[in-house]
């Protein structure tokens, strides 16, 4: 059953009632014991206010409570304010809501219009608005950590979409300490939605940690065009979300910054800010984060395997902000660990590829105390992202200004800125 169909309800745990407050859902139970003929009925409506008592009344005497689906946006903002629910709880809850979406987009027996379509989008989107509010003020080692005490799905594009979107909410408020809620929200958008193109691949090539074959390989490589189409022909408005942002990064995530990615051969800066977040989160989380199938590698031994595509696969500045910000820079890493250029991180692998490292002269200085960089403004409005110039003789243009109404860069080069409820299937309505 789809998790877009607002007749549905999806249950919560009492834990993560509000209490003390006004409501902002109604909730309910379902009063038939009979398996496939639930009964929901009301037991309090929204606007009333619940006391601690009556939350332990209710678990007394009822084995389940549900929220009406169409109310889960409100259900979230509860829990997110909710004092006494731990951020790893919050977390939890968030990551499964948008498990559910994502499962509405790849699961093989998926059907989708264009007004389905909008609508998970828009549900995806007030995921990561909630899921900013938890990790907005986490560090890239805070998210990590979070990552690493949820529990993870079998199916790989699940669990590494939702990781890449928090990596990239938490690199880009690095980047931008004073960043919009609406700029992190894009970014986190960005991260979620970047593999939506896999849709139109098989799940038995989505799925495969094995080596895949030229033929798999090429199938695969189609993804990010399938994706930008799929946006372009299927969604036409998504309120409060830049669209043709997120068909950038759909379509420029395999870029590489020396231009020899896929599939429009783009480098340099010519790749969307966002789409070159995105790229070193995909890669980050797909080596450091527990999988059932491969070793993951310590946060040094990441750092040292990404610092080997610097400037090839991944944009130089960027990855300063990673390495200065893991673990406080620790490089102790293997030099010898290299990934070969076409490693693929949106791909499962069961044994990370790694091969010889043939040394080469490294012209950026990675981790110089004297190289910090700071970003300039990128602010949102009502046409998507622009680029706030505010020039010094020392200051030079670094917007990605590739086209009208999309996220544009500027960075500065001085040193100073310029200004435990697992929710079970949805039940329908009787």
């Amino acid at each position: 059953m789809s998790i877009i169909d607002k007749h549905y309800f999806f249950s919560i745990s009492f834990e993560f009632v509000t209490v003390g407050e006004p409501m902002l859902y109604d909730l309910y139970i379902n009063s038939s014991g009979l398996e496939g003929k639930e009964r929901f009925v009301r037991i309090f409506p929204r606007g009333g206010s619940l006391e601690r008592d009556d939350v332990i009344r209710f678990r007394n005497k009822y084995h389940q409570l549900y929220v009406l689906e169409e109310q889960r946006d409100m259900y979230l903002r509860s829990l997110i304010k909710n004092q006494n629910v731990p951020n790893i709880k919050k977390a939890e809850v968030i990551k499964d809501t948008a498990i559910q979406y994502l499962d509405t987009i790849f699961s093989d027996d998926r059907i989708l219009d264009n007004e389905m379509l909008e609508d998970v989008i828009h549900g995806c989107r007030d995921s990561v608005e909630v899921m900013v509010e938890v990790v907005q003020d986490y560090s890239i080692n805070d998210i990590q950590e979070l990552i690493g005490n949820l529990s993870f799905h079998d199916f790989y594009t699940y669990d590494h979409s939702i990781n890449v979107s928090m990596y990239n909410i938490s690199i880009f408020k690095t980047m931008k300490p004073n960043a919009k809620k609406e700029e992190l929200v894009l970014a986190g958008m960005s991260g979620l939605l970047h593999d939506l193109g896999k849709m139109s691949i098989p799940t038995h090539i989505i799925n495969n940690p094995g080596k895949l074959t030229d033929e798999e390989f090429e199938i695969i490589k189609s993804h990010p065009q399938a994706g930008r189409d799929l946006v372009e022909k299927q969604v036409k408005n998504i309120v409060g979300l830049d669209l043709e942002v997120i068909k950038r990064v759909i379509f420029e995530h395999h870029e590489n910054f020396n231009g020899t990615g896929y599939p429009g051969n783009k480098s340099g800066k010519d790749i969307h800010i966002f789409a070159r977040i995105t790229a070193i989160a995909d890669f980050y989380d797909a080596i450091t984060t527990k999988r059932s199938y491969h070793k993951i590698l310590s946060t040094d031994e990441a750092i040292s395997v990404m610092s080997k595509s610097v400037g090839k696969k991944i944009d130089p500045d960027i990855f300063d902000v990673l390495a200065k910000n893991a673990k406080k820079l620790v490089t102790t890493g293997d030099p010898k660990m290299v990934l070969p250029d076409d490693f693929d991180p949106c791909q499962p692998h069961r044994e990370l590829p790694f091969e010889e490292f043939k040394p080469h002269k490294q012209e950026h200085d990675l981790f110089g105390k004297n190289d910090e960089k700071t970003f300039g403004s990128v602010k949102v409005n009502s046409i998507g992202l622009t680029c706030d110039h505010h020039k010094s003789e020392n200051d030079h243009d670094d917007c990605d200004s590739t086209q009208e109404n999309t996220t544009t860069h500027n960075q500065n080069e001085s040193t100073e800125e310029d200004d435990n409820c697992k929710h079970t299937p949805l039940k329908k309505v009787s």
